[in-house]
């Protein structure tokens, strides 16, 4: 473990851009749930467990039209939940590694938490490929139009996991209003927001032309392995080092860096052996 270390040290100390790509492990150490099949989500939500109910379940878009305050539960929980999580110490970390590099850095995710930007990072410098609840759009929808959760209140009862109305609706047509997230059989979903971010990612990548990149994948898994297909295709593009922290599955492919360790103890061991080197 400990030369493993030393070799993710050395891959972060020598490269002149950082990305940081993330699942939703990264946020287990900042104390969020990160739903990992049924079990870890009804331990989470036992109100779901009664009535059967898992994360893929839940997660469609067709709850805000037949039963809205059951889709407002359990968005309205999360989205309050990843209002009050303080995001984990790690973060600061990758904050302070990405702005050392003389090509910046850029975040790939999956996590819809908005932990980044609450832990620093700027809003430009992140693609959150499945959307962000802090955002919203029209369940219908209306029109193709994207607006900021700010200042909206969502109070839930947790026993029955179910928000109380008035529910958050759309401005333009007062249909149920839902968060601006991919989920499961979306056709719905308003994507215009990523697909910026992602042009900017695109940008971000081309204007590095060669230099040496280091890729920190924390979190990701493979039951969605989104953020496993960018990091491998970033690294096989250009020529970088992934270094993939993962507690279940750290395997990577040949050459690259796999830790089996938690997301925030990971970076403090990658710090302790950064700072014997210098």
């Amino acid at each position: 473990m400990k030369e493993t270390i030393e070799r993710a040290a050395r891959a972060v100390s020598e490269a002149d851009a950082l990305l940081v790509c993330a699942g939703a492990g990264m946020g287990v150490d900042s104390g969020l749930p990160d739903f990992r099949g049924d079990t870890g989500f009804w331990k989470a939500y036992p109100p779901f467990a009664r009535l059967g109910l898992g994360f893929v379940d839940l997660a469609n878009p067709e709850w805000f039209d037949k039963d809205p305050e059951l889709a407002w539960g359990f968005y309205g929980h999360r989205l309050n939940l990843y209002r009050d999580t303080t995001p984990h110490a790690g973060f600061r970390l990758l904050l302070e590694w990405g702005r050392d590099k003389a090509c910046g850095y850029f975040v790939f995710t999956s996590n819809v938490d908005g932990q980044f930007q609450q832990a620093g990072f700027a809003p430009d410098r992140i693609e959150e490929c499945h959307g962000s609840i802090h955002f919203l759009q029209c369940s219908v929808p209306c029109r193709r139009t994207i607006w900021p959760a700010d200042g909206v209140d969502v109070p839930v009862d947790e026993d029955a996991m179910r928000a109380t109305p008035p529910l958050p609706a759309c401005p333009s047509c007062g249909h149920t209003a839902r968060p601006n997230v991919l989920m499961f059989g979306d056709w719905a979903w308003v994507s215009h927001r990523n697909h910026a971010q992602h042009e900017r990612f695109r940008e971000w990548l081309a204007a590095l032309r060669g230099r040496p990149l280091v890729v920190v994948e924390c979190g990701a898994g493979t039951a969605v392995p989104t953020v496993r297909w960018m990091s491998e295709r970033v690294v096989a593009a250009t020529g970088g080092t992934l270094v993939r922290i993962n507690t279940r599955e750290p395997q990577v492919p040949e050459g690259h860096v796999g830790l089996a360790l938690g997301a925030r103890e990971a970076l403090f061991a990658i710090r302790e052996s950064i700072r014997e080197r210098a």
